[in-house]
């Protein structure tokens, strides 16, 4: 399970992160998908959880700048629906 740090993460990104991934062309459809099965097969067997971004980087998929500018662009896109216009 995630830790005090991680869970926010996983409830404002895990969702999005592979579509907005995909969306910004820094991943394909099946990585995303591999991706998301690869977390719900650690989280079945009771493996520590791993956010997509991790796996991404872990699988040379993306680079810590492409996953860090796909996680600024999910926190911009949740900003703006919050923001009254």
């Amino acid at each position: 399970m995630a830790n005090d740090f991680e869970e926010p993460l996983l409830t404002d990104y895990s969702a999005r992160f592979g579509m907005k991934a995909l969306d910004m062309g820094f991943a394909t459809l099946e990585q995303v998908l591999e991706a998301l099965s690869e977390q719900v097969m650690d989280n079945y067997v009771n493996k520590r959880h791993r956010l997509l971004g991790d796996i991404f980087i872990e699988k040379g998929w993306m680079t810590l700048e492409q996953t860090v500018l796909v996680l600024k662009r999910l926190s911009e896109d949740k900003k703006k629906i919050k923001t009254p216009s």
